[in-house]
């Protein structure tokens, strides 16, 4: 048995070394190394190129290096009969709830308007906001969303969250299913999406969700770029319905040089980087779901297929 490595990126070797460091006996490879296919029991990996998973007849898992796992459904080509796994790192969840948190206040105390008037030498106070004062709408409430809310409310601000099932969290409104949604927006003024992608979640960042806010309302992508209908939101800030929105993910990333979100006043960007799997936090969730493959026990953090996540 033995860990193959799939990534489109430069950190094959930091995650393949970070693996031996911790357990030398184990067999691991990359995908662009020769190694024996035949002998490949579990696939970790990040946006693999589609079709990669399909070379391996005698997978056993696929392993996702992140909280997501989106882009493994969307390969056609990849088993649909073994089981997939997810990582939950404590390092993950803590570090999105503080990027959250940054921009948030960014955003009261109008930094990043600041910013481009800098650019144009162009003096002008605007009228800050206060963290009582002002209401935090969650999408999702699983590790990530859950924190998150718990953080916020902890700082001081209102928060309230909307999943697709009834959640409770201390100090957080909670809303649930698709006849609740209407109210949850329309009290919202800041909105973060942090809900997993799936078929029933694809583009809800809509024309339709935006028109129930309300008018002045910021929204926050953390989540997927295809949550997000990228013309409806440049129109709702150019109609001024929304005052913002900080976005992380995108439908094409690296995103595209012509892309209008590059030059809109209202859009600030980061470049998917809000929060990374640590390798030292991780590995040992990932060796020992490993060990358990191989004794036929069940596995950690296993996806449930049917719902997406």
């Amino acid at each position: 048995m033995g860990i193959v490595i799939i990534r489109q990126d430069e950190k094959i070797d930091s995650w393949k070394d970070a693996i031996t460091r911790f357990d030398p006996n184990s067999k691991v490879y990359s995908y662009l190394e020769e190694h024996p296919g035949d002998e490949i029991s579990m696939a970790l990996i990040w946006k693999h190129p589609k079709g990669s998973l399909a070379k391996y007849p005698n997978l056993k898992c696929i392993a996702s290096a992140g909280a997501g796992v989106d882009y493994i459904f969307a390969d056609s080509t990849a088993p649909k009969n073994i089981p997939i796994t997810r990582l939950v790192d404590p390092y993950l969840t803590s570090d999105m709830s503080e990027h959250v948190l940054a921009v948030i206040l960014s955003e009261l105390k109008n930094f990043n308007t600041y910013k481009l008037n800098q650019t144009k030498s162009y003096w002008k106070p605007k009228d800050y906001r206060r963290i009582k004062d002002v209401t935090v709408g969650i999408m999702g409430l699983g590790e990530l969303g859950a924190l998150t809310a718990a953080d916020l409310t902890r700082v001081g601000f209102q928060v309230q969250g909307w999943s697709r099932s009834q959640k409770s969290i201390s100090n957080v409104k909670t809303f649930s299913g698709t006849d609740s949604l209407s109210e949850f927006l329309n009290s919202t003024e800041i909105l973060v999406c942090l809900l997993p992608l799936t078929p029933a979640t694809e583009g809800i960042l809509n024309a339709s969700l935006f028109r129930q806010l309300p008018k002045g309302a910021y929204i926050i992508n953390v989540a997927r770029g295809g949550h997000l209908t990228d013309a409806d939101l440049i129109a709702y800030l150019d109609n001024d319905h929304l005052s913002g929105a900080c976005l992380d993910v995108y439908h094409q990333e690296p995103l595209p040089e012509e892309h209008p979100f590059w030059q809109h006043p209202k859009i600030l960007m980061t470049p998917h980087y809000a929060s990374v799997s640590d390798t030292n936090s991780v590995i040992p969730q990932i060796l020992e779901n490993y060990k358990r493959l191989q004794n036929g026990k069940p596995l950690l953090n296993e996806v449930d297929r049917k719902n997406g996540y």
